[in-house]
């Protein structure tokens, strides 16, 4: 009904609130795409609105209830994290703000997840080479992931299966990384429940180190 009414009142005082509640009918009736295209045309439209920051925060809600599990495609978790990001910026003092900041670590540990289960796949068929360098770019982009120390020791480890593959004359560097790795896990995880994995492949990479010729 009221998708056949708003456009018969546009520009009268009613079309402001029409606009809105057909907002929450899509929301309520789990349509979220619509629900979230709703409220963010709502919010561009009504900037002034009494309702403009409800809106910005269903938006935010209706995004972040369709994002999908960490396993998929993940650019609308990207697009619910900049509007979430976007509201916090515009909406300091909100009601709504100490959800919002809940929603948006929701949706940031889901991309976490996906970084670290796809580096950790490339680990998994033996593609060490690849799976060092998603491992390194896991570390870089989610420095403060409770994962991390999980993808220092399964790089340390992926580095020294691919330094037992290569040629003799790249294995030294390469074993050379290795305990290179083996170090940051000392150094920045000292009680780690990896260190004696960690340990024994330091030591391997020394003794294989020492079978080399000069």
């Amino acid at each position: 009904m009221l998708e056949e009414i708003i456009p018969l009142i546009i520009g009268t005082r009613e079309s402001e609130k029409a606009q809105f509640y057909f907002a929450y009918c899509n929301y309520h009736q789990n349509q979220l795409d619509r629900a979230a295209y709703y409220f963010q045309r709502f919010y561009q439209t009504f900037r002034a609105s009494k309702f403009a920051e409800e809106a910005r925060y269903m938006q935010v809600r209706s995004l972040f209830e369709n994002a999908p599990p960490f396993n998929l495609d993940q650019s609308s978790t990207l697009e619910a994290i900049s509007t979430t990001q976007s509201f916090l910026n515009a909406y300091p003092n909100s009601s709504f703000f100490e959800e919002c900041t809940s929603i948006l670590k929701k949706l940031q540990i889901r991309l976490e997840k996906k970084a670290f289960e796809n580096a950790r796949l490339y680990y998994k068929i033996g593609s060490y080479q690849a799976a060092v360098v998603a491992f390194g770019n896991f570390q870089r982009d989610f420095p403060d992931s409770d994962l991390n120390e999980e993808a220092a020791y399964l790089k340390l480890d992926a580095q020294f299966k691919y330094a037992e593959q290569s040629t003799d004359r790249r294995k030294r560097e390469r074993y050379d990384e290795t305990i290179t790795y083996y170090e940051y896990i000392i150094d920045n995880f000292p009680s780690s429940r990896y260190l004696k994995s960690a340990q024994k492949i330091y030591e391997r990479s020394l003794n294989e180190i020492g079978k080399l010729p000069s």
